[in-house]
């Protein structure tokens, strides 16, 4: 969740109660602390908007309005990504999960699809990219949203053009990063390590391993690799340290020497993934860019 979803859920539950947002956050502080803080903010806020009779599951929640834990969600977006259905296998039973990015003029937010229903409306073409979609009746895990055997999907008539297609990064504190979360925090780089060099494909850009004299990639065989550079950090943001990667890409763009790097404050955004090595979350850097002084000092006025 973002502080910037939140705001706008409050706005919203504002707006159909007639409450003042002070009233509607000391509302959902009393929840929380009824539930002796075992509930989020966020989940709080969804609670208190029921008892006041605003109901989610009637209602078309615009992408960066969607929050952590939110049920019923409905939502009309374009497709603007679709990724190949793949199957799994659980308890000796197979599966087909599919994934897709869709948007609206707010944000883009990724969306898994467990039916099979839903996933043959893929296979057979009858939704494809740049289509406009109508979900209803999903569920928020996390940045994600998920449809399961109740959600429905289905074409809609409503034209949306301009739409959000750069990908969407969350802003959150280290704390709060789970797995597969698109975020964007700023933090101190606390630790660096030595520059590490490795090959890769020159058509795919994936890693190749050496056999014999030559370097095989796993989809297009023999090729002369390309040589690329890695960087772990690790940041700080004050409420946890992780440890972060930075290619060769990001490492071109920040154009600073390991010594220049060591307590520098930045904005990272990227992806938080698993290190089957250590078995430990890591930071993935997309980007990289200096904090701007008045959108900070905004922001902590906003917090204040």
């Amino acid at each position: 969740m973002t502080e910037i979803s939140y705001e706008k859920l409050l706005d919203k539950i504002s707006r159909t109660s007639g409450l003042e947002k002070e009233e509607i956050e000391r509302r959902i502080e009393a929840k929380r602390a009824k539930l002796s803080g075992l509930i989020s903010k966020e989940g709080a806020a969804q609670v208190v908007a029921s008892e006041l009779g605003f109901a989610f599951d009637k209602e078309k929640i615009k992408i960066d309005e969607l929050v952590s834990g939110m049920r019923k969600a409905n939502t009309i977006a374009k497709i603007i990504k679709i990724f190949p259905p793949r199957t799994f296998s659980k308890n000796g039973k197979e599966g087909k999960v599919a994934n897709m990015i869709v948007a609206d003029e707010t944000s883009n937010i990724k969306v898994v699809l467990w039916d099979v229903n839903h996933i043959e409306l893929i296979e057979k073409g009858e939704i494809g990219e740049e289509k406009t979609v109508e979900i209803v009746n999903a569920t928020m895990r996390g940045n994600e949203l998920h449809l399961g055997s109740f959600s429905e999907l289905k074409l809609s008539k409503e034209e949306l053009n301009e739409v959000k297609r750069d990908k969407a990064f969350r802003e959150k504190e280290i704390s709060e990063f789970k797995l597969s979360d698109n975020a964007s925090t700023r933090a101190f780089i606390v630790q660096v390590f030595e520059m590490k060099e490795f090959n890769v494909c020159p058509e795919c850009r994936k890693k190749v391993v050496l056999e014999g004299d030559q370097y095989l990639c796993v989809e297009h065989g023999k090729v002369s690799p390309e040589k690329r550079n890695l960087m772990n950090v690790v940041i700080d943001d004050g409420t946890e340290t992780m440890r972060t990667v930075m290619f060769h890409d990001v490492l071109q763009s920040l154009a600073h020497s390991k010594e220049d790097l060591l307590g520098k404050e930045m904005i990272f955004s990227g992806d938080v993934r698993l290190n089957k090595f250590f078995n430990t979350p890591e930071f993935i850097v997309e980007s990289v860019k200096e904090p701007d002084v008045d959108e900070v000092l905004k922001s902590l006025e906003e917090k204040e």
